[in-house]
């Protein structure tokens, strides 16, 4: 496939108007440097500041950046997700606004992609200058996601990465899901994911946008990450294998109570009725949630077969279909 150029900068961005010129002058003055034909996107999350009109005269001046401005915030995920639909470039990096990602990392990350063959690769933040409000949450919510996903990356909410042009064009990013692209890589086939050391620098602008709230968000978004890459195309293989266990529970304990009942009236003994007992409670609640766990993967199974797009397959490569 051929590509208009090397590289494209996605940049996110919310009230940053202070940072913008100094950002995209180190940017160009890298680009040129290293003799890369380069574009950069500011995607503008709706800003309540000047970034805005900064990023027009900025425009103005610079054949190479382009600007795409919401009407109202949406997140860092959507504006990702916008900005990635713009790029024409080979390599896309992804960088924050705010100067704490450093510009001089790129042409390594570019490489690592192009020569290294990498699919992705993640910055890791190895020395923070965050406060410990921000870091410890961050080390719990690094650890949680690598258990789950299997991808030994030490920083996968770090805003500096590259990818292939191909993952970019592949994936659908929502939600607080921008903390999870590599997760949503590997499941969409793009297995070859790096790391390397880059270097964090204290904000020299403005106020951080972080909230404890997003790391509540962003385990919520993990569990549904997780379970729509696995079940989606088979749903009822999660809730028919629930249903399956609550139903078993459920019939084997009905069995217990008739097999206790017909045992002790055949040795003419006294016996509870089977509704005094507990357990016949449970056996009742279990086999209804069984059903129910049935049902849904039944509807779930409709549902998914009665979508316009039921088949979603990568294609990496084609030979001689035109």
């Amino acid at each position: 496939m051929q590509y208009k150029v090397d590289i494209s900068v996605v940049i996110p961005l919310l009230n940053e108007a202070e940072s913008l010129p100094e950002l995209t002058q180190w940017i160009n003055r890298v680009m040129v440097s290293h003799g890369f034909i380069y574009e950069i996107i500011l995607v503008d999350d709706g800003s309540t500041d000047a970034s805005w009109r900064v990023i027009q005269e900025l425009a103005q001046r610079d054949q190479n950046l382009k600007g795409i401005r919401f009407n109202r915030n949406y997140g860092k995920s959507a504006a990702l997700n916008v900005g990635f639909k713009e790029t024409t470039g080979r390599v896309v990096i992804t960088m924050d606004a705010d100067l704490q990602d450093s510009p001089d990392e790129i042409p390594a990350l570019y490489q690592m992609i192009v020569e290294e063959e990498y699919d992705l690769v993640s910055g890791w933040k190895k020395k923070r200058f965050d406060p410990l409000s921000k870091t410890l949450p961050t080390k719990l919510f690094n650890a949680a996601t690598r258990k789950i996903s299997k991808i030994k990356l030490h920083d996968f909410n770090c805003g500096l990465k590259a990818y292939d042009a191909r993952v970019v064009k592949s994936i659908e990013v929502y939600g607080e899901m921008h903390r999870y692209i590599p997760v949503i890589a590997k499941w969409n086939g793009f297995s070859k994911i790096g790391e390397k050391v880059v270097q964090h620098r204290e904000r020299k602008y403005g106020t951080t946008k972080f909230g404890l709230e997003r790391f509540m968000y962003g385990f919520l978004d993990l569990m549904s990450i997780t379970f729509v890459s696995k079940f989606k195309k088979r749903p009822m293989h999660f809730f028919g294998s629930l249903g399956f266990v609550c139903f078993l529970v459920g019939f084997l304990i009905t069995m217990l109570l008739i097999g206790e009942k017909m045992y002790y009236s055949f040795q003419n003994l006294p016996v509870r009725d089977v509704t005094d007992q507990p357990l016949f409670f449970l056996a009742l609640v279990a086999l209804i949630i069984g059903v129910q766990l049935f049902l849904a993967g039944f509807m779930s199974e409709m549902v998914s077969l009665s979508g316009k797009r039921k088949n979603e397959y990568l294609i990496r490569d084609e030979i001689g279909l035109g």
